[in-house]
């Protein structure tokens, strides 16, 4: 199976209506069972929680070339006749059809502090089969540009001290390891979590 890279991704906010598909998202991402807090923490930061939502799955064919990819609902192709254009190569369509599932999901929590807010992120995640396409990396950035627009200084995190893949995603936008949580899990191990923080510098206002 090949997938597109460079795709454009579109961003989805949650709403009561849509909850249920974060829901769903989070029983098959995490070993872990998150309580109805959790979702109206989710619900009331706004903007800083997200779905990756609507793809367009195509079959193509190119000779003795079969592939079958995701494409984001905004991905800008040239498809006409039955044929479909990537990078000057031509293929043919042998099926297309459109799935408006949720395949990654940011949520967060606004939390005051002294006097300001910080964010924690309460769970990232995407889908195995949609991994490497840059969907983490939309809906982190995403977050991180919310922070700056709005002068949040702090945004920190739980990951289990084990994942090393999480914790190496994080560490490629400036979080560092801060803490050490012991017995921070009840029903997975190991049951400790490292605390990831990144401090955000904002801009300094012209005089």
């Amino acid at each position: 199976m090949g997938a597109s890279r460079g795709i454009s991704i579109s961003l989805d906010g949650v709403r009561d209506k849509n909850v249920m598909q974060l829901k769903k998202l989070n029983t098959a991402l995490f070993p872990v069972r998150y309580n109805d807090k959790y979702y109206t923490d989710a619900l009331a930061s706004g903007e800083f929680t997200k779905l990756i939502l609507g793809f367009w799955f195509y079959e193509l064919g190119n000779g003795d070339l079969r592939i079958e990819l995701c494409l984001s609902l905004d991905y800008d192709i040239n498809c006409s006749l039955g044929v479909l254009w990537i990078l000057g190569l031509c293929f043919y369509v042998l099926r297309s059809y459109y799935s408006d599932i949720c395949v990654g999901s940011i949520a967060c929590r606004l939390e005051k502090e002294c006097g300001a807010f910080r964010v924690y992120i309460m769970t990232l995640g995407v889908l195995a089969p949609y991994r490497g396409l840059g969907i983490g990396t939309k809906l982190l950035n995403h977050v991180l540009d919310l922070c700056s627009k709005q002068n949040i200084a702090e945004i920190y995190l739980h990951v289990q001290t084990n994942n090393e893949d999480a914790i190496n995603f994080y560490k490629k936008f400036g979080f560092e390891i801060t803490d050490t949580i012991q017995n921070y899990y009840t029903n997975i191990t190991p049951p400790d979590c490292y605390v990831l923080t990144k401090y955000i510098s904002q801009p300094q206002s012209k005089k």
